[in-house]
Order: C-alpha cells, then sequence, then structure tokens
C-alpha cells in the first residue's frame, strides 16, 4: 500500500486511481482498509477511490509519540489527507466512528458530500454494549490490553457482546486477526488506540451536530435497518439536522454495512452521487 507522511506520522492509503469523481471511505475505530473492500470493487468503475487507514487502532504505523490523536486530533489527520492530496469536493463517506463529523466546518471546501452510514452520533457515545465496554476499560491500567485479548479467540469475536454483534452476517476471523493483528502485537499502536479512546468526550457528537445544521452540501444518512449499537431513530435524528439531508436504510444489514450489504450500499451512493451536484449553494 502507498502511505503519506502526515503530521501525526505515516498512514497508509488505497487509492484506485482513475478520472472519475473521487469517492474517500473512512473506516471506523480499528478497521482498516479491508472493512471497505467490497465497496471499493463496486465502485471503482467510474469512481477515484480513496481510503485512508486512520490511526485508530488497525494502522500498522505507530504515529508520533506527541501525536493528537483525539477525537478532533484524529479528524486533523483525515484535513491534512485530503489536502496533501489535493482533493476538493470529494463524497466523504464514514463508517461506525463519528470522525467524519468533526471535519464540517473545519474544511467544506473539500467536501461536496457527506455521507454517514451507521456511526457514532448526537447522544449515543459510547454506542451498546462493545461501547461502553470500551469506554470503560479504556480508563482502567491495563485494562484495554485485558479486553483486547479477546480477540484472540474466534468464539469471543463472534459473540453479540462483541464483533459479532456489529455485522448481520458472519465476519471472517482471517479479517478480525487483520483488523486486531497491530493492537496485540505493537505496543505503541495499542498507544495511540488509547489516545483516541480516552480522547473523546461524551459530548464530543453532539457537539458535531450543531455544526452539521450549518452543512450547505448534499448529504446522505444511510443506516442499517437491523442495526443495535446504531440504533436507526439515530440515524433519522442525524438526516433531520443536515438542511439538504436524506435518509435511507440499507437491508439486511448492522453497523458494518461495507460487509453485511454493500451492493445495496453502492447503489445508495451511485444514485445520490447522480442526482445531487456537489455544490453548497
Amino acid at each position: 500500500m502507498p502511505e503519506i507522511e502526515l503530521t501525526a506520522g505515516s498512514i497508509d492509503y488505497t487509492d484506485t486511481g482513475g478520472p472519475g469523481e473521487a469517492v474517500v471511505l473512512v473506516p471506523g475505530l480499528a478497521f482498516d482498509e479491508s472493512v471497505w473492500q467490497p465497496v471499493v470493487d463496486e465502485l471503482r468503475d467510474g469512481f477515484r477511490v480513496l481510503v485512508p487507514v486512520l490511526p485508530i487502532g488497525a494502522h500498522r504505523r505507530p504515529m508520533r509519540p506527541d501525536a493528537d490523536l483525539s477525537a478532533h486530533g484524529v479528524a486533523a489527520v483525515l484535513a491534512e489527507f485530503l489536502e496533501r492530496m489535493d482533493l476538493r469536493d470529494v463524497t466523504l463517506v464514514q463508517n461506525d466512528a463519528g470522525t467524519a463529523q468533526l471535519l464540517v466546518g473545519v474544511c467544506d471546501e473539500r467536501i461536496g458530500r457527506l455521507v454517514l452510514t451507521s456511526c457514532e452520533a448526537l447522544e449515543n457515545y459510547p454506542p451498546g454494549i462493545q461501547g461502553r465496554t470500551l469506554h470503560a476499560m479504556s480508563r482502567i491500567p491495563g485494562g484495554l490490553f485485558l479486553l483486547l485479548q479477546s480477540f484472540r479467540v474466534p468464539f469471543l469475536t463472534r459473540m453479540q457482546t462483541s464483533l459479532g454483534g456489529m455485522a448481520k452476517h458472519p465476519i471472517p476471523y482471517e479479517l478480525v486477526r487483520r483488523w486486531y493483528g497491530p493492537l496485540l502485537t505493537n505496543r505503541e499502536v495499542r498507544r495511540d488506540f488509547a489516545k483516541f479512546c480516552r480522547g473523546v468526550r461524551k459530548d464530543t457528537y453532539l457537539e458535531a451536530a450543531e455544526r452539521l445544521k450549518r452543512f450547505r452540501g448534499p448529504a446522505l444518512v444511510a443506516w442499517g435497518a437491523e442495526d443495535r449499537m446504531m440504533p436507526p431513530r439515530t440515524g433519522r435524528r442525524l438526516a433531520a439536522l443536515l438542511p439538504r439531508g436524506e435518509y435511507v436504510e440499507i437491508p439486511d444489514s448492522r453497523t458494518l454495512i461495507p460487509l453485511d450489504n454493500p451492493r445495496a450500499l453502492c447503489a445508495e451512493l451511485r444514485r445520490f452521487i447522480k442526482e445531487t451536484p456537489a455544490d453548497r449553494s
């Protein structure tokens, strides 16, 4: 994978290239580019698709020790990536984490369209039993290290209180090993992950929601119809905040829509991009 040197450190990214409109897919907490691979495969015909691996758990390159990896710090990493890649009027698509919301009002000139798919929003932080457990363990000395050991055991990752509750369909354990390998084997990656977990406040996304009210570009909120961790009612409220917001539900999916039903998500993305010029008039 190519890498790019940013202020916080080097990050890996996927870039399909090509002359089409740029679509930037943002992975969530402790997911790398592979969580978006089915969507990349569907969209690469007609779009330039980029996937930055943000330093929130599944990254393979530790950040600088003094890097700001709070929620806003990681959003700054994403903003710098867009700038360094000279991307403008992109369709920015977020899943699981709420990072993309924090860019609204910060680098609007680079965001032509905003797509939020089953992600942390409003007061739903930490989300679900998974989020609450992670939030609590990150504040106990040694707690994150102990929690992460569960991802060494396939049976435990399939539980509804773990990754199994985030997807409608079984997640191949090979993907779990890929996502959590850096966390389990690299102390500095765990340091980065802990910084992020401890740096997100309970009101982070409530504050972000106030800025969403001022986003003038087209916005699509695409939610997993069977999501338990990020309830559809949160998605509907999120869409209502956006001046040009539209809400759709993706059937047969929970939080990890890119894995559960990538075809339906891509159909909505293609329709949305075709129907909505990337302007803020």
